[in-house]
């Protein structure tokens, strides 16, 4: 099935090249079912390649899915054409009183800042404390993951000596099966680039958390709430082949301390080509992501959202299906 995205959106086209199926929404009005709808909340500078890379990886689900853009009113990125904007992306006040199935919120290069130091930081967390009761299931991306983490558990994070640059084998941590990771291998290659870190120590203080997958190199990998609808990645499987690269060179022609990105280029040789081992498990992530987290547990009536939010069990849990 195809993902619903807005007439000529840039992004279109290269994913028709890939022969990945994508329906304008002039078209998508015209079918009488119940799509997903995901609204993403952007907060990279280059906003087009990032819209291309997570619409390819939610496109391979065989449910339809309705995606809107939002970004923020409070910071203008510089690295985005303003009509880019204006045409393709919605604000907060804009998308405030609707309901989304699922929401993902990326990464940003804010991370060496102090989360309230992030000229956006009070509106994402506005945009934070909404998603409790307008979205089912929010999936966390890198810098918005550690953001996440720390709104909403006060989970910090730290400073690294060096930066996590490079494809790393994974494992799973939790000790029973997580849909999360249904269908992956015992180890499996996440993309990571990033200067700080989630430690083990304060995620395991937190009882409303479960750590799902790490890597022995570079840390934790992915961490949920126990109902799923808060998941915190700190890789970025959605990258495409070539990101790395192209990130390594910038910084190497900008003067910058870069060192290669490790088990990436071929015999570790940036003169040659990288070597894709990822995409598989990142097809499987948002896969099961959008199948048994935000498909099989939304209500179909997305109003309800607010109810859900509040409802509690016999115990005075709330209730959830588990991770």
């Amino acid at each position: 099935m195809p993902i619903r995205i807005a007439n000529n959106l840039p992004a279109k086209q290269i994913l028709e090249k890939e022969r990945i199926f994508v329906m304008e929404e002039d078209r998508a009005l015209s079918q009488d079912i119940r799509a997903i709808r995901i609204i993403i909340l952007n907060l990279m500078p280059d906003k087009a390649t990032t819209e291309t890379q997570l619409l390819r990886a939610l496109s391979n689900s065989p449910i339809q899915v309705d995606v809107d853009l939002m970004c923020t009113a409070s910071y203008t990125p510089t690295h985005v054409a303003e009509e880019h904007l204006t045409k393709f992306y919605m604000t907060f006040d804009e998308v405030k009183d609707l309901y989304y199935d699922g929401m993902i919120i990326t990464g940003a290069p804010v991370e060496q800042m102090k989360f309230e130091d992030v000229a956006y930081w009070d509106e994402l967390t506005k945009i934070m404390e909404w998603s409790k009761t307008h979205v089912y299931s929010t999936f966390h991306i890198c810098w918005g993951a550690q953001a996440g983490l720390y709104y909403h558990y006060g989970i910090p994070k730290y400073d690294k000596d060096e930066k996590v640059f490079g494809i790393f084998e994974h494992s799973l941590t939790w000790n029973r099966p997580v849909k999360l990771f249904r269908g992956f291998d015992d180890v499996f290659y996440v993309p990571h680039s990033r200067h700080t870190e989630i430690r083990r120590e304060d995620v395991e203080k937190c009882k409303d958390l479960r750590i799902l997958s790490e890597s022995d190199e570079c840390g934790i990998y992915a961490i949920s709430d126990l109902h799923g609808r808060q998941i915190f990645i700190t890789g970025h499987s959605e990258y495409d082949a070539d990101t790395l690269k192209k990130e390594y060179f910038r910084d190497l022609n900008k003067g910058l301390p870069i060192k290669i990105p490790k088990n990436y280029f071929k015999d570790d040789d940036p003169n040659q080509e990288p070597i894709m081992r990822w995409r598989s498990s990142a097809t499987l992530l948002y896969t099961n992501w959008l199948n048994y987290y935000v498909y099989q547990e939304t209500p179909f009536d997305l109003s309800l959202l607010h109810e859900l939010h509040h409802q509690k069990g016999p115990d005075g849990e709330l209730l959830h299906n588990g991770i």
